[in-house]
């Protein structure tokens, strides 16, 4: 950790002091830190916070939807026959799913290239 040894002293109106105080109350991040993030265009802890949840939502989605498809492979090997239709359906869906995995991925190289600001 780096030793913060300079100080800067800001002077602003009372009004705005009170707005940015609850604006950190809100977001649960320090005024320190909300005039820092500002000022280097980084994200804010709390958005980081929310990112980093959402790519866990999103990983717990796709563990689902594999569950799914290995459930599907089984019931396939134990009876030895699925249907064109159904094989030809099941092959869209996991087209669909393919193609949303690597815009999910693209997007999380994004937020990580963000967040390591």
């Amino acid at each position: 950790m780096e030793n913060k040894s300079e100080m800067i002293k800001l002077r602003i109106e009372k009004d705005k002091k009170k707005t940015w105080k609850r604006i950190c109350l809100k977001k649960q991040i320090s005024l320190t830190r909300l005039i820092i993030d500002s000022v280097e265009d980084r994200l804010l802890e709390n958005e980081r916070r929310q990112v980093l949840t959402f790519i866990e939502k999103q990983d717990n989605v796709f563990a689902k939807i594999e569950n799914n498809i290995n459930q599907v492979a089984r019931i396939t090997n134990s009876q030895k026959f699925i249907s064109e239709k159904e094989l030809r359906y099941f092959s869209e869906k996991l087209t669909e799913i393919e193609k949303l995995k690597k815009e999910q991925n693209m997007l999380f190289t994004k937020i990580y290239s963000m967040l390591a600001k």
